[in-house]
């Protein structure tokens, strides 16, 4: 029997990276998935990954409050609750102080500080007593790597959710958790330096932990699985480290 049977999971921004892995690590392990995003080709690709009678797709924007109330009525009308619920949908992109324009402020704060903070607002009433809340936050939380100030400061109050969240809905026995990655291979990752860049700036970022390379999102997905799972029963509020040792050593 798995870690996650007969459960019912979400993880927001699913279809590719961290959320993938996440999602088809979760179904592997007895759950139902739910997983939402933009874009219906890259959702349709991933529950065929998935498989699709462990997988249900949902497109949407976690920014925009009627794509969240689509997505949990689709969720509630499966009769069986929620739970685990991995917010894991975010931007990011190097933009420094001097340069930084009020759209790209606001896209950053739209999705990964109010997407985040309504995704798990609008799940309260489907979500099951004793559920499990993963946050994706980052080391970049922690971190003042120049021109990245913006994805750190939605990072860092992801963070502070993942406290405050833990201490309100305890009394329901619903367990919070943020996991902080390091550099990760992902597309994400990939998107962040123009093409003929990539090698490079991923050479360098592997250099810099001291395990000498980048994570692979299934390493990830192991993190959220124990935070998911009844194997960290008596862990919420916490931050759990996975970045090859980046701000440990």
């Amino acid at each position: 029997m798995g870690q996650l049977e007969g459960k019912t999971a979400l993880v927001t921004g699913g279809s590719t990276g961290i959320g993938l892995a996440a999602a088809e690590r979760m179904a592997a392990e007895g759950a139902h998935v739910f997983i939402t995003g933009r874009r219906k080709a890259e959702l349709d690709a991933a529950v065929e990954t998935i498989g699709a009678e462990a997988a249900t797709p949902v497109v949407g924007d976690i920014a925009k409050l009627d794509d969240l109330e689509r997505l949990y009525q689709a969720i509630g009308s499966r009769g069986q609750g929620l739970d685990v619920l991995f917010a894991n949908a975010s931007i990011g992109e190097f933009v420094t102080l001097e340069d930084t324009t009020e759209e790209q402020y606001d896209r950053h704060f739209d999705i990964n500080v109010r997407g985040t903070f309504f995704t798990v607002q609008k799940a309260l009433p489907v979500l099951n007593d004793g559920a499990s809340i993963v946050l994706n936050s980052s080391v970049n939380a922690d971190q003042g790597a120049p021109a990245f100030g913006l994805y750190a400061a939605t990072k860092a109050a992801q963070r502070s959710f993942t406290r405050t969240w833990a201490n309100e809905l305890k009394g329901r026995g619903i367990r919070v958790n943020a996991i902080m990655p390091g550099p990760t291979e992902t597309p994400g990752l990939n998107g962040l330096v123009p093409a003929d860049q990539n090698t490079g700036f991923k050479q360098g970022m592997a250099s810099s932990v001291p395990l000498g390379r980048l994570a692979r999102p299934e390493e990830i997905a192991a993190t959220v699985l124990f935070l998911a799972s009844e194997q960290s029963s008596f862990m919420t509020g916490s931050a759990l480290y996975v970045d090859g040792g980046s701000t440990q050593v």
